[in-house]
Parts: structure tokens; C-alpha cells; sequence
């Protein structure tokens, strides 16, 4: 049985060891959890005796993971991708947001070639990233992304300076752009955007809009692609995590999915 870690023990990775935990033998042991000092009580109280909840990565590592998926946000791989991959233990992201900046990419896959791994991007929240990759190796000419989402999921970002949250009485865009500056100007909400960019016409070039919309329960991710294999479109209208508006919960499922398949 494969062992593996997470860092972090929010919403997202709760699902993850419960889906995990329902697939029984058919699943890796999460073996550890890193979580902020300031948050790891918490973590051990509702967790319990299960799993060891650590506050240093070097403990962490000691458990013996072969492979860490984060689930932290875009600062939880600035802190440890590099140190996960030198150590020789595979790194799965979900915050894919975080390889927008370009300094960063390009240190962990020397990390990854250092330490003989590999960084694995789950296709997190939206679909068809599969086709979107295949039809990149003929030729993509348009990649249009779309994202809307309900108002309370923009709180606290720069979108609260662009339009009324608190009062909105239809769907509204509030950015229009690259996907590079979609997804550092909201790390919490736009990641997607990132793993569309990466399987696709890259950061710069792929545009993103994204939307607040009273209207909406869930995130609403719609992408559309053209080139010389034909065209596509796929939309899926999401259910957020419990806990967390930020979060898809397919994206959960996502992270779940990728360790499952180790």
C-alpha cells in the first residue's frame, strides 16, 4: 500500500481522507498531516488518534510519505514544493494557481529532477482537461474560460473594490484577462484557470472572465476550445465545499482521485 501525506487540514483535505477512508484497502495510507502551528490543535482534536497531525515538514517527512498532495492554498507550495521534491517525494497540487509565477515553476522542476520525482497536477475542479492537452498536440487557435461563482466566494479578494458584493442583482464580470494574472490576483478562485492555461495556450495567452453571480449556489466553470481537432465545450456547475465557498467540491474528489490512482 502506498503511503502518502497531505499539508493542510481544511475543508478540502477532510474530504479527501474521508473519500479516501471509504475506498478502504483500495486506497493509500495518508500517513501524516502538516498544518500551522496555530491551527494543529484543532487538527488533532477532530482527527483524533488516525493520523499524526505535524507542524514542521522535516516531521512530516520522517512518517515516510512516498508522496504529499498539498491542499494549503498557493503559499503552502511556496513554502514547501521545492523541499518536498529535493526530499524525494512526489508532489501533487491542487493549488495549481501557485505555477503562475514563473520563478517558482521553473525552481521546483529543477527541485523534481534534483530529487528524482514529480510535481502531479489533479484536473481538479473542471473537466475535459484530458481533450484540452490531446487537442494542444494538433493545434489549439481559442481557448475561452469562464468562471462564476456566488458573491460570498469573492470576499476578501480585489474583486470587492470592482462591484457591490453585498448587493448584486444579476451576474456581473468583474475581471477580464490572462489566466497568469487571473489566477494571482485570486489564488483561493482561480486555479482552474491555471490548469486550463497549462493544458493549453499557457498563462499568458489564455484568457479568463470571471463572474459573480447572485443567482449562483455552486462555482460554474465553462471552457471552449477550438483547433484542428474540431471544437469542444464543457460546463459544469459545482457544488461548493461545506466549509469552504471557495472550494469545489470536484476538486476534493479530484485530489481523492489522484491518490487513489497511485
Amino acid at each position: 500500500m502506498k503511503r502518502v501525506a497531505l499539508i493542510g487540514y481544511g475543508a478540502m483535505a477532510r474530504t479527501v481522507i474521508r473519500i479516501l477512508a471509504e475506498l478502504g484497502d483500495k486506497a493509500p495510507e495518508v500517513v501524516g498531516i502538516l498544518e500551522l502551528p496555530e491551527y494543529a490543535a484543532g487538527a488533532r482534536s477532530q482527527i483524533g488518534d488516525r493520523i499524526p497531525v505535524v507542524e514542521r515538514l522535516e516531521d512530516l517527512l520522517a512518517l515516510d510519505p512516498e508522496l504529499i498532495a498539498e491542499s494549503a492554498g498557493q503559499g503552502a507550495v511556496r513554502q514547501h514544493g521545492e523541499a518536498v521534491l529535493k526530499a524525494g517525494r512526489d508532489l501533487l497540487i491542487i493549488s495549481i494557481g501557485s505555477l503562475a509565477d514563473h520563478d517558482l515553476f521553473d525552481r521546483l522542476k529543477v527541485s523534481a529532477r534534483q530529487g528524482g520525482t514529480q510535481i502531479l497536477l489533479p484536473a481538479g475542479a473542471l473537466g475535459g482537461i484530458d481533450a484540452l492537452a490531446a487537442g494542444r498536440l494538433g493545434g489549439l487557435s481559442a481557448v475561452r474560460q469562464t468562471m462564476a461563482k456566488p458573491p460570498k466566494a469573492w470576499r476578501d479578494t480585489p474583486a470587492e473594490d470592482l462591484v457591490d458584493l453585498d448587493n448584486l442583482k444579476e451576474a456581473t464580470e468583474f475581471f477580464t484577462g490572462s489566466a497568469r494574472d487571473a489566477a494571482t490576483l485570486y489564488p483561493k478562485n482561480a486555479n482552474v484557470a491555471a490548469t486550463v492555461a497549462l493544458s493549453g495556450l499557457g498563462f499568458d495567452t489564455s484568457q479568463v472572465s470571471l463572474i459573480a453571480d447572485p443567482q449562483a449556489t455552486g462555482p460554474i466553470h465553462r471552457m471552449e476550445a477550438e483547433g484542428t481537432f474540431g471544437t469542444f465545450a464543457i460546463k459544469i456547475r459545482g457544488v461548493a465545499l461545506p466549509d469552504n465557498p471557495n472550494s469545489s467540491t470536484l476538486a476534493a474528489l479530484s485530489i481523492a482521485r489522484g491518490l487513489a490512482n497511485i
